[in-house]
């Protein structure tokens, strides 16, 4: 996501033997914990805090108290965590999965100070002499005793005042010990179950991003706050234990009785908490050749193992590594990598160093089942996590406000790892479709955000959580994409070797990769019209990106800030007035490629003013992050090339016209029905890139449409575009018998029999359900092409009743590949059957039939249906608080679900039912709440754009629908 200092190893030693001796009086905790289980947050103080409050103050002045502010002091540091934890791997007479464990860290007094706060939250610690923790010092100090302790709960500190002062420049060990539950909320510590040969199994399993190593065990839980981590894991007998590092030798050991496994490992490197990862498990794994530098294991179910749905990603990971080592031109700082499958995972993959976890789709393969998209997900989510071992982990971000600097960069390089071992995949093309366009929509809003914010304005941990989103991921990798590109590659990739170097087990801002940049570019001569830190900050601290206006009759070149809605107001204010300095290039008539920086709001540029006839085309592969117009002419001349001659421009760049072209129109800035015309072409291409930004588009008038008068003519137009490239396919892969060879071919199949089913092509829905009846009638025998399961499970349950929803639903509960059980969970929201619809969203808030992490994907994909979209939208509203208390109202996913479930909404009377909604659940919205602003934004701009269009829309469908192709 994902996502030096030392401790000898005769105190590590010493203290592993200690803790287990321990392990025999922590057990008695879990007594304890049962009894306060009701409770659901931790536990009241044992000695009050002096004239002190435990509410975090809401005056204006801000918090008074250390304790009461979101960020921690900076008088300590932490150095060496010991950490012992015994998961309990079934559930004890109060039916709780616990676990019981203890912590010493180690920490550096930086500042005198007679107080200790450390993040600690839905722990149970024990209680010494009345105190939450022991204190000891090291090298002579002397540790102040302790006066009183507490757990501030909005903050999540054990908050511990001393009797005298900790002195600067000394070093203290603090002891706590604890339970805590192995919830299945999939953060921190949790548990994750599944079935396998009839038996109910059970994994341990962490996920700490952004803020929740705290809730395993207490720690100083900011990035900066780095340390070195001593891990020993206590497990059943028949179960393996991992960490970060490599173990040492497990050994066994008794305790009251039950003969369990010590596992300890070797000390991690210096790095951040929420990097932190361990799991217990009975996988099994296959490995790299033992002669190979770094030790590559992937683990997953004993039965995916054995299946060898691990081997594609083995077969990858090597490869990546090596491209990142030269891209970097920095070694693999460890000495192993381990990638696990896990069953129930909240993200699509988590860095931790050493020991990168993922969903099941996200790193399991299987050529039989799996379809070509789900090869490129996994390729491009294990390069993404391995970017992140250097960029992220080796140097990672001081604070959250720069978790773009992560997650941006690992996601623009993960398709250079990807294009490296796939090399015909053209992966560095499709970023365009797969990043950049989709993400230009969400920051075309009003509410959209900056990629960098202040420190100050990301406090709380729901706050971090809202930064998880496409603006961090998408745009920053577009961004860096584009800087990459105007200071070529090779000079960007030498600025991140110095960058690593300097800051190496060190944490960061960005300014810090800014000059390492603007280093490479002057060691390199690369001329520039300004700094890199003054051209790049004008894309990372103001949110939103221009529309660059080319008059080719004229030679002035425009910019101005780019909202879907014009009439939106724009309350964020900008030091920089939402102007950019913008790179921008094009080609022409002769097809020779130009450059110009736009550094104001205006300028002129002869070279843009063409003669009779000739056509100009800028932005050439969409390097540049903006949106470009036309004058008439041009918008003319191009459209007419598109019908003559399509090839003549650029694949990417026919793309970039429709992409344009629609947003344009919704921005009224160019009319609606040009946007349309973009589209005529589309019966000659056989392209991919334009044939899905198409799809793309129009699914918004899908959208807007399918509700009214609008949606039969319009179905008519598309099926009239399409049927000729479904023809296409049919020849090209002998109907229907082969598989395309072409990677983007592949996926513009699914395309083509997709749209074409959509829009009632009769051999199509023909096709499409008698793949489906020949596998209700031989279950055990699926010839449909993993590439077009999706597309023919959703277009025969949508054709079809209860029959095919209930096989549908047999073979989802029975899938053992996680790829088809996705498959037939998007499919089962196809169904138009209300009732069915109703069940199934039933099903989502039931983890025994639809797993926690999916149930907000399942909920969307029924909101895409049109008839599914009230049921989804009156459930979730119904349901709204069981679903924020359950499935985490922090979750990386809850964002998403608002925003997938409103995508119609196009109605005052809708608008009217956001408000009230945002009203009803003022203090329960958490991660949502960015999303819930987007939502009320584009549904006021829904509004208007439906008002604005309807009919002329009508009569464009009307007439293209009735005329000769």
């Amino acid at each position: 996501m994902a996502k030096g200092f030392f401790i000898s190893k005769a105190v590590a030693v010493a203290f592993v033997v200690a803790a287990a001796g321990a392990v025999a009086t922590i057990i008695a905790l879990s007594v304890v914990y049962a009894q306060e289980k009701s409770r659901n947050e931790p536990t009241a103080p044992v000695t009050a805090a002096p004239n002190t409050s435990t509410t975090v103050s809401t005056t204006t002045s801000g918090p008074k108290e250390p304790w009461q502010r979101y960020r921690l002091p900076d008088s300590l540091a932490p150095v060496s965590y010991n950490v012992t934890l015994w998961p309990r791997l079934k559930p004890n007479a109060d039916g709780l999965f616990i676990y019981t464990g203890n912590s010493t860290v180690v920490f550096r007094c930086v500042k005198e100070t007679d107080l200790i706060i450390i993040h600690s939250n839905k722990l149970n610690l024990t209680t010494f002499e009345d105190k939450h923790a022991k204190l000891n010092g090291l090298n002579g100090a002397t540790a102040p005793a302790l006066k009183t302790t507490w757990l501030e709960t909005p903050t999540q500190y054990l908050v511990i005042q001393l009797k005298s002062r900790l002195q600067a420049g000394s070093s203290y060990e603090l002891f706590t010990e604890f339970v805590g539950e192995l919830s299945d909320d999939l953060g921190g510590f949790y548990r994750s179950e599944y079935e396998e040969d009839g038996v109910e199994k059970v994994v341990a399993t962490t996920q700490m991003q952004p803020t929740d190593a705290r809730k395993a065990f207490p720690c100083f839980d900011e990035p900066a706050m780095k340390a070195v981590f001593h891990m020993t894991l206590i497990h059943p007998q028949g179960t393996v234990a991992l960490s970060n590092a490599m173990n040492h030798d497990p050994v066994n050991i008794t305790v009251d009785g039950q003969d369990l496994i010590q596992t300890r490992f070797q000390p991690t490197e210096i790095m951040s908490t929420y990097l932190l990862a361990f799991i217990v498990c009975d996988f099994s794994y296959i490995r790299s050749d033992p002669a190979a530098k770094t030790l590559i294991r992937i683990w997953a179910r004993r039965k995916a193992t054995e299946e060898g749905q691990g081997d594609y990603a083995l077969q990858k990971t090597g490869p990546i590594l090596t491209f990142f080592e030269g891209y970097y031109n920095s070694s693999y700082p460890l000495d192993k990598s381990d990638q696990i499958a896990l069953p129930d995972f909240s993200a699509g993959a988590m860095e931790n160093w050493g020991l990168i976890t993922y969903r099941e789709t996200s790193l399991l393969y299987d050529p039989a089942v799996s379809s070509n998209g789900d090869k490129e997900w996994v390729a491009t989510v294990i390069s993404h996590e391995l970017a992140h071992m250097w960029f992220g982990n080796l140097v990672t971000m001081r604070w959250w406000n720069d978790l773009w600097l992560n997650e941006g960069f690992a996601t623009y390089v993960s398709y250079l790892g990807v294009n490296y071992t796939e090399p015909t995949w053209n992966m560095r093309d499709l970023i365009v479709m797969n990043e950049i366009l989709g993400v230009m929509a969400v920051d075309a809003l009003a509410s959209s955000h900056p990629l960098s914010s202040k420190e100050e304005d990301v406090l709380r941990p729901e706050h971090i959580n809202e930064l998880f989103d496409s603006i961090t991921y998408s745009k920053g990798a577009a961004v860096l994409r584009m800087l990459s590109e105007f200071i070529t590659e090779t000079v960007f990739s030498k600025g991140l070797h110095t960058y690593l170097e300097e800051f190496k087990y060190k944490n960061t801002v960005y300014t810090d990769l800014w000059k390492h940049l603007q280093m490479a570019v002057n060691d390199n001569s690369i001329k520039l019209p300004q700094p890199v830190e003054v051209i790049m900050n004008r894309w990372i601290l103001q949110m939103g990106f221009p529309v660059v206006t080319i008059n080719t009759q004229t030679g002035k070149i425009t910019q101005k800030h780019f909202l879907l809605d014009p009439d939106s107001t724009v309350d964020r204010p900008s030091e920089f007035n939402y102007e950019w300095y913008v790179p921008i290039t094009w080609i022409n008539t002769g097809r020779i490629e130009k450059q110009h920086w736009l550094l104001e709001k205006e300028e002129v540029n002869k070279d843009i003013i063409l003669g009779a006839g000739e056509w100009l085309v800028a932005n050439i592969n969409m390097t540049g992050f903006y949106r470009v117009n036309y004058d008439s002419e041009n918008w003319d001349r191009l459209l007419a090339k598109l019908s003559s001659k399509h090839e003549d421009i650029p694949v990417i760049n026919r793309a970039q016209i429709i992409d344009d072209a629609f947003n344009l129109a919704r921005a009224k800035m160019v009319n609606t029905t040009l946007a349309l015309r973009t589209t005529k072409f589309l019966h000659k291409d056989v392209e991919y890139m334009p044939w899905q930004t198409a799809s793309h588009n129009l699914n918004y008038f899908f959208l807007m449409f399918d509700r009214s008068e609008v949606y039969g003519p319009m179905q008519a137009y598309l099926k009239k575009q399409v049927t000729p490239l479904f023809d296409y396919f049919k020849g090209l892969t002998l109907n229907w018998t082969r598989i395309p060879e072409k990677h983007t071919d592949q996926y513009n199949q699914v395309n083509a029999i997709s749209l074409a089913c959509r829009t009632g092509v009769e051999a199509c829905n023909s096709l499409t359900t008698g793949w489906f009846k020949e596998w209700m009638e031989n279950p055990d025998n699926n010839t449909i092409s993993p590439n077009l399961k999706s597309t023919v499970y959703c277009s025969a349950i949508a054709a079809g009743g209860k029959k095919e929803w209930d096989f549908a639903w047999s073979m989802y509960k029975n899938a053992t590949i996680a790829t088809e059980a996705n498959k037939l969970m998007y499919a089962l929201s196809c169904t138009k059957e209300p009732w069915l619809l109703n069940r199934y969203l039933k099903y989502c808030l039931d983890p025994n039939e639809i797993r926690k992490q999916d149930a907000s994907s399942t909920m969307v994909s029924i909101a895409k249906n049109p008839i599914g979209q009230p049921l989804a939208w009156d459930f979730i509203r119904a349901n709204w608080g069981r679903i924020f208390n359950d499935y985490g109202g922090g979750s990386l996913s809850f964002g998403r679900l608002i925003d997938g479930v409103t995508k119609r909404f196009s109605t005052e009377f809708e608008y009217k039912q956001l408000l009230q909604f945002k009203e009803d659940n003022a203090e329960q919205l958490g991660s949502a709440a960015t999303s819930l602003e987007q939502a009320l934004e584009r549904t006021k701009a829904n509004i208007n754009w439906v008002a604005l269009n309807k009919e002329q829309v009508f009569e464009w469908f009307n007439n293209e629908a009735s005329s000769p192709v």
